[in-house]
């Protein structure tokens, strides 16, 4: 594009810079622009095209099982019932394609989402591109006529929590995406998102959210307290979604997860709001605490209440029961167990969801979107994580017990042959999650132990590791030549059967095999979060 298209506008006085469809201009030399932040903006693109593409595919199958009316007595439709049936879904096909979706990216800065979203994404009928800052709104004006997209795109300046609670249930997507935490939006973002329509919520205060050096502060914002650990990326999007949760709950509303990531140094989360006073009863089992050993890391959790299904199967809801095995102190080491929560339960993504977002990937252009490979990398690994709370790393076993660190083959061998399932996860390199309780993982690093011949004299009485290899009632339950007859394997040694390889660690190395970027690539020097926007 030249000066002479836009008269009004002088090229000269602005830096500029491309980004998918969206040329943005900033005044010279004040470019607030995080290169690492397109993979967030490029993936929202897909998301949110094909959240759209979803939602009216819904409305059309609801609108056609309404028209839909039965034959009966055997007689055939008429030419005119042809006729009409044919008009109507040819009304609903070209239904499909208008654009309808209203949309609110309630912090805008330069426009540059909100107009990448205008470009890319057809069933788009308009976006509210909001922000409190007057300069950042003449920004956004600008380029709003430098990229011809005022047809879509208006402008807004207002505070966003007033805005959005000033327009109830108008917004089919609401985009959240703050410096800091987005804690004090969701109230009136929960009001202001239609009833199915879709956030997308970004907290990058991971410091408060994905540590425990300020508990007193994540639980101000996020009403729950992280403990640390191998898990803290998970519990930090877990803490986010309950805040979510408890917020929609008092408006009737219930949350769906899509698709949830822990992203270099922010989360990001992609997330259904339904009005369901039904679903909304569902929170409390949603809901837990979970306690962490200090000294050995094991966790445990506790739901905080409990569905049941009467004989007719409809649902009971009522109190969850106190579990027995957590106390002050850890079973295993004897150590001091910390409490974290309350966070969220429930599955943190959607897999058919996600198989929607990785068709659109495999199509994209990458001229336009640059990080199409980081794209398919974590969310291929986010669809084939295993639907179970946290994960751990075989390094964190074996600094515990003073041995060997495993790798992930002969832990996940170990998991599948005492029959349970593992995963990778995609938050964190070489962990893993699996259904298994805390006592089996402890039970297999005793026998990692004795196959390098540990000798546990050598170790402190007062770590944890020694207690855990003392601890006779550690996998007391565990049979293993009942498992090792089951599986026709009773001439081999305990060990050799313990952690040979089966399907479980297969699909795990092969998952592992594929070349699929995970984790950022240095774009910049000293690239990260950077300083607040003056």
């Amino acid at each position: 594009m030249t000066s002479e298209a836009f008269p009004t506008i002088d090229l000269s006085k602005y830096d500029q810079l491309t980004e998918g469809s969206a040329t943005i201009l900033f005044p010279k030399n004040k470019v607030f622009y995080n290169h690492v932040q397109q993979y967030n903006r490029d993936l929202s693109c897909l998301a949110i095209r094909a959240f759209t593409e979803l939602y009216q595919e819904e409305k059309v199958l609801l609108r056609r099982k309404r028209n839909k009316q039965p034959v009966t007595d055997g007689a055939q439709p008429s030419t005119e019932d042809v006729t009409e049936t044919l008009t109507k879904a040819d009304a609903e096909e070209k239904a499909k394609k208008q654009p309808y979706a209203i949309v609110m990216e309630a912090l805008s800065a330069s426009g540059l989402r909100a107009i990448r979203y205008a470009k890319e994404i057809p069933l788009i009928k308009s976006i509210i591109a909001n922000d409190l800052s007057a300069a950042a709104v003449d920004s956004i004006n600008v380029n709003i006529q430098h990229n011809q997209v005022g047809n879509k795109v208006t402008s807004n300046h207002a505070d966003a929590i007033q805005y959005m609670s000033q327009h109830k249930d108008e917004y089919h997507v609401i985009d959240l995406d703050p410096y800091g935490s987005a804690a004090p939006f969701l109230d009136s973002a929960m009001q202001a998102v239609k009833n199915g329509g879709m956030m997308l919520i970004t907290c990058t205060d991971m410091g408060v959210l994905a540590g425990n050096g300020y508990p007193e502060k994540c639980f101000a914002l996020y009403g729950g307290s992280n403990v640390g650990g191998d898990a803290t990326h998970e519990t930090a999007l877990r803490l986010v979604l309950n805040m979510i949760a408890t917020t929609g709950a008092k408006y009737r509303k219930s949350i769906e997860p899509l698709l949830c990531l822990s992203i270099d140094f922010y989360v990001r989360l992609f997330i259904r709001v339904h009005q369901s006073p039904i679903k909304v009863k569902e929170l409390a089992y949603n809901t837990m605490m979970m306690s962490k050993c200090s000294g050995c890391y094991s966790v445990t959790e506790q739901r905080l209440g409990k569905i049941s299904h009467n004989k007719n199967g409809s649902k009971k809801f009522g109190l969850a029961t106190g579990a027995s095995h957590i106390g002050p102190n850890c079973s295993f080491c004897g150590y001091v167990n910390h409490i974290g929560g309350p966070m969220w339960a429930g599955n943190l993504h959607n897999k058919d969801f996600i198989d929607r977002v990785l068709s659109l990937q495999a199509k994209a252009d990458d001229k336009i979107y640059k990080t199409l490979p980081r794209i398919k990398g974590m969310l291929t690994m986010a669809k084939n994580e295993l639907d179970a709370h946290f994960y751990f790393k075989p390094t964190s076993v074996s600094s515990v017990l003073k041995i060997p660190a495993p790798s992930i083959e002969t832990f996940t061998g170990a998991l599948g042959n005492l029959g349970y399932h593992a995963s990778l996860s995609h938050t964190v390199p070489n962990s893993i999650k699996t259904d298994a309780p805390w006592e089996t993982i402890w039970f297999i690093g005793k026998k990692l132990a004795e196959k390098c011949k540990l000798d546990k004299s050598k170790l402190s009485e007062t770590t944890a590791g020694y207690k855990i290899l003392s601890n006779d009632d550690v996998g007391k339950d565990i049979d293993l030549n009942k498992l090792k007859a089951e599986s026709g394997s009773t001439d081999m040694e305990d060990s050799d059967w313990l952690f040979q390889r089966n399907e479980v660690s297969d699909q795990v190395n092969q998952l592992r095999r594929i070349k699929i970027v995970r984790f950022q690539e240095n774009p910049t020097k000293n690239w990260g979060p950077k300083s607040r926007p003056k």
